[in-house]
């Protein structure tokens, strides 16, 4: 990726050598399964996790750091310091297509906060341990990812490159903009009334919208500023297949249960990931067209050029 001439976002807090106050509790099955989960990029999974530990729903308590870096944890290399301005500049250029997009619509778009965390983080919607891997928490409006899961995805899910990693960020910030439209909270609303089935179709709905959605940031600003390279969209398209729902479950259990997906099959990531990254139009991210009545969620995407 060319991103040496876009700025570095100043919404990165650095969380990074400081130890939590006080850790998840708890561990077992219950944590392993919400671990995996999250990992397919979902959305404030950390909730889930003060679920497992009997906390109420939505509850949320400040953070409490300990000064050091966590029990055992390395010292930070050069490669993280870079890795962490990688971030920055693909965060800034998220916000300056999205504020364009927000602006061509007479709409503000409100940046995002990028938590840098290692081990365990506490946000507006729980803590969470760096095993759920990235997610976004519409409480406080912040994308969190520990940098060790670039690793992960390198290593586990087969999915190297820059435009791979760029693309994690850029699914969190979809979010954020779902958030923003209120498109978050009315499908969320649906999902609390609906039947275990019906969330998760839902649930599909939004995660593929948000992969569209980091499509068109891709579009955007490869069409305006040039930042994409030979074999970028690629890489891309390969990381959107590695984490389909029945890839990973093939994976992790040996077979496939479609009745349980959140996040869509490989083919379909990629399909509205492809989407997003041809056509470059948020209004061509309708993933909610022709629902059923519980799965209504309100306004579309801003349409864009």
């Amino acid at each position: 990726m060319r991103l040496d001439d876009e700025a570095e976002s100043v919404n990165i807090e650095d969380r990074r050598g400081l130890s939590m106050g006080r850790g998840v509790a708890g561990g077992g099955l219950g944590v392993v399964v919400v671990a995996l989960v999250a990992l397919l990029l979902g959305v404030d999974p950390s909730a889930l996790l003060r679920g497992l530990q009997g906390e109420p729903p939505g509850a949320a308590t400040a953070p409490q750091y300990a000064p050091g870096p966590p029990p055992g944890a390395p010292p930070r290399s050069g490669a993280d310091d870079e890795m962490k301005h990688f971030v920055a500049r693909v965060l800034g250029s998220t916000e300056t297509t999205w504020t364009e997009l927000f602006a061509r619509q007479n709409r503000e778009y409100v940046q995002p906060k990028l938590v840098l965390f290692s081990g365990a983080v506490e946000s507006a919607c729980g803590m969470a341990q760096a095993a759920v891997g990235p997610f976004y928490c519409s409480a406080d409006q912040k994308v969190y990812i520990d940098l060790s899961f670039y690793r992960d995805l390198r290593t586990r899910f087969h999915a190297p490159g820059e435009f791979a990693e760029a693309y994690v960020i850029a699914h969190e910030v979809g979010h954020h903009v779902q958030n923003q439209l209120g498109i978050m909270a009315r499908a969320h609303e649906r999902e609390r009334g609906a039947s275990r089935a019906q969330a998760n179709a839902i649930s599909v709905r939004l995660e593929l919208q948000a992969d569209c959605l980091a499509g068109v940031w891709a579009s955007q600003a490869n069409r305006e500023r040039h930042i994409l390279e030979p074999g970028d969209m690629e890489d891309g398209l390969n990381a959107a297949s590695q984490i389909g729902d029945d890839r990973l479950q093939m994976r992790a259990q040996g077979y496939v249960s479609p009745e349980s997906f959140t996040h869509g099959t490989s083919a379909q990531r990629v399909q509205w990931f492809r989407t997003g990254l041809e056509s470059g139009n948020p209004g061509r991210c309708n993933t909610f067209a022709r629902p059923s009545p519980a799965e209504a969620p309100g306004p579309r995407p801003p349409s864009g050029g």
